[in-house]
């Protein structure tokens, strides 16, 4: 089990490399969000360095030089703490701990497992998360262990690894990690129970970018109790909940872990059965937060995700939230524009909500179908069953048999064909 621990105002110094292809400008962006990482997991930035470079150093991701300048300068900053933009592989990071010993070197991807560490709630997201942080250590594993023990924990270590695990070595890391993959596969046995007591009714997910509003938005239509924060990947648990529309149109509503750039591979395997809610969904609800200026930029990422994941065949509408941070009317139109067929709401106003609930309604109709069936008297249980989950149209009493026309999502009226004989 991770161990939570909260490391506050630890002094960091971000790093972007400006690589062919790229810009400095798209590099700050990068870096605008590298720092909200960083504050997510308790840090406090004191500085940003970029870099232009036409080839990768296998030594140092960047020049030796550089490399020295950027150690040099954290030691003037007073930074016990660099991030890189860009993921580090287990011997650069090596190099680094040569080059000064009393600084950590952490990538996007540690810093981000870190965030996750903290963030877990549930027994299926804890495990989920030291997996994907084991897995990630297991090549550092030598390299790393005498630079954490003098850390003593940290931004990075935040699993104890400084003080109650230095002698852990790779043979019960590998045993751990084969333990971990056992227990989600049952998890998932069991979310695969879940779904299939699920698959008569019409399911939508909430997706998006981190601190898109996905939480405020599952809560507003909801009304469930479920954690909100203004910071990065406040919530990891999907929560699953029925949400009625109308008399006729039923759903079940989930909320899925934020999407973010360069999520490590290692994380997003983990969470295989988490994200399986989205490949389940007949409908995504794609969440942008419109006051962003990188709203397109997100949009880019949340598709390249959705079709990494094999979900891009599954009909989606976009939901452009927190109108309500934009003064500009202009601004408002000139997003709209490039967003022409997305409904735009405030979440936390519960600024036109109804909006979101027609859209869906407007899917589920694409996916309903009307029949007629007739049951014997004596079959009095699915008599019932059949008028559960589905709008009855008309109801006619005959001498032996109970005649139904009734109109649903076409997988729950599949379902009660099965039983007509």
């Amino acid at each position: 089990m991770i161990e939570k621990r909260e490391i506050l105002d630890e002094k960091a110094l971000l790093v972007g490399v400006i690589q062919p292809g790229l810009t400095e400008i798209i590099i700050d962006e990068h870096l605008d969000e590298l720092e909200l990482l960083a504050k997510t997991a308790g840090a406090s930035v004191v500085g940003r360095i970029t870099q232009k470079l036409s080839k990768i150093n296998p030594s140092t991701f960047i020049g030796k030089g550089k490399a020295k300048q950027i150690i040099m300068q954290a030691k003037e900053l007073d930074s016990k703490l660099i991030l890189f933009d860009d993921e580090l592989s287990p011997a650069q990071i090596k190099n680094y701990h040569h080059l000064s010993d009393e600084i950590k070197v952490l990538d996007r991807s540690g810093l981000i497992l870190d965030i996750f560490q903290k963030h877990a709630r549930s027994k299926e997201a804890t495990t989920q998360v030291e997996l994907a942080f084991l897995e990630y250590l297991l090549p550092r594993l030598t390299r790393q262990w005498t630079h954490l023990e003098r850390q003593m924990g940290g931004i990075g270590t935040r699993a104890g690894m400084g003080e109650t695990q230095i002698e852990i070595d790779r043979r019960l890391i590998r045993t751990r990690i084969t333990k971990l993959k056992k227990e989600l596969v049952k998890i998932e046995k069991e979310r695969l129970t879940q779904s299939l007591k699920r698959s008569s009714e019409y399911r939508v997910s909430l997706v998006g970018y981190t601190n898109a509003g996905k939480s405020t938005l599952f809560k507003s239509l909801t009304g469930a109790d479920v954690f909100i924060q203004n910071q990065l990947f406040a919530t990891l648990d999907t929560t699953v909940r029925k949400l009625n529309l109308d008399t006729s149109h039923t759903l079940l509503l989930s909320d899925t872990v934020g999407f973010i750039r360069k999520l490590p591979h290692n994380l997003v395997a983990s969470f295989k059965s988490t994200l399986k809610e989205v490949l389940e969904a007949d409908l995504i609800l794609i969440v942008l937060d419109m006051s962003s200026p990188q709203v397109i930029d997100h949009m880019s990422t949340i598709n390249k995700v959705l079709e990494e994941m094999g979900a891009n065949n599954i009909q989606t509408v976009q939901v452009l939230n927190k109108v309500d941070l934009i003064s500009d009317s202009n601004m408002i139109n000139k997003i709209k524009r490039t967003f022409p067929d997305a409904v735009t709401i405030s979440a936390k106003q519960h600024l036109k909500l109804r909006d979101v609930k027609t859209k869906i309604v407007e899917q589920m109709e694409l996916n309903y179908s009307t029949v007629e069936i007739e049951f014997p008297y004596n079959n009095g249980k699915h008599i019932a069953n059949a008028q559960e989950g589905v709008e009855v149209i008309e109801r006619i009493y005959e001498k032996d048999v109970v005649k139904l026309k009734i109109r649903g999502n076409k997988s729950r009226i599949n379902q009660i064909l099965t039983w007509v004989d």
